[in-house]
């Protein structure tokens, strides 16, 4: 970078609280103790509902665990190779208890069309009394969670894992109550059908969102196109390339961009007023921008997009990948 080229980096790395770690250890000793008791009853009753609300409170316990383990090691400072700390073991965490709803869904998905192929005995007054148990256990349990810090996508996933497992009990308190005043058997399998109906929405949303980090998109509901526009649109500024938007963890966006500013633009100036600009109506405090005047690196020609020319034609371009789409001012392509 040249003598008079400038880069600035503003970020808070705490963006919002940490979940309160009461709340989840409360709701896990909970669970744990329900769990046991239900998993008991669910085969003296032959209830495959109740055993899959069972086996669905086995995986909330293990997504509050992970979920606890994952903000210990969020916590930790950065350091050594990990220059971002390990906060995106939230993700990890959110990640796994994605796939683990997943992979039980197809599990008991199995399970109940077996059931309703060929239904067993289902003792419907011991499933109702232990289902509506459970619904007041599981209200509880997501009333403590509420208390935590949703917006990091890991408490996110362990309350996603308790809100399915409470709807599944209601579903099987129906269930219950079918077979004890119809005897009508299925209705204990067609109610575990809609517990991984609900185990299949909830899963797919955490390994969607979780991917995304992973996969460094932008985050939801912020288009890079129409924020480059936004930066470009600034006093003095020529050029916005090499813009990039990812989240280093939920809640915390990160942004870095070269900017291009006018001849006898103040390159300060203009990063201290983009910088605001992406804290204020953004939300992005971790940002990085190298500025430069227009001109300064490769002889008054503007950056373009694509890869470098052959020696033979010698052009502005400024690296091998100018990463994505060019901004100026005025109407242009994406």
């Amino acid at each position: 970078m040249s003598e008079h080229a400038h880069s600035g980096h503003s970020h808070t790395h705490a963006v919002s609280p940490d979940a309160d770690r009461r709340w989840l250890r409360a709701a896990l000793i909970l669970l744990t103790a329900y769990m046991a008791i239900e998993v008991v009853i669910g085969f003296l009753a032959q209830s495959l509902a109740l055993i899959s609300d069972a086996a669905h409170m086995l995986t909330d316990a293990v997504s509050i665990v992970l979920a606890l383990v994952a903000m210990r090691l969020a916590a930790k400072p950065a350091r050594g190779g990990y220059t971002y700390g390990l906060k995106r073991a939230e993700i990890l965490s959110a990640q796994a208890n994605g796939i683990t709803l997943l992979v039980l869904s197809l599990w008991l998905a199995y399970e109940a069309v077996q059931r309703l192929i060929s239904p067993p005995e289902v003792t419907g007054g011991l499933v109702v009394v232990t289902a509506l148990s459970g619904v007041v256990v599981n209200l509880i349990c997501t009333w403590f969670l509420s208390k935590a810090n949703r917006s990091s996508l890991n408490v996110e996933g362990a309350y996603q894992h308790i809100l399915t497992d409470l709807f599944g009990f209601i579903a099987t308190a129906i269930s219950g109550l079918v077979v004890l005043t119809t005897g009508f058997q299925q209705a204990d399998a067609i109610a575990s059908l809609v517990v991984v109906a609900l185990m299949l929405k909830a899963g797919t949303g955490l390994v969607r969102e979780s991917g995304r980090i992973f996969m460094e998109a932008a985050p939801a509901g912020i288009d890079p196109d129409a924020l480059g526009d936004h930066l470009v649109a600034g006093d003095q500024v020529v050029e916005v390339h090499d813009l990039h938007i990812w989240q280093i963890t939920s809640g915390q966006p990160a942004l870095s961009a070269h900017i291009l500013v006018a001849p006898a633009g103040d390159c300060h100036k203009v990063r201290r007023s983009l910088q605001e600009l992406l804290r204020t109506e953004y939300g992005i405090t971790h940002a990085t921008l190298q500025v430069d005047h227009l001109g300064e690196q490769d002889e008054d020609e503007l950056l373009t997009l694509g890869p470098r020319p052959a020696p033979e034609h010698p052009s502005g371009s400024h690296c091998d990948d100018s990463h994505g789409p060019v901004h100026r001012p005025g109407p242009h392509r994406h």
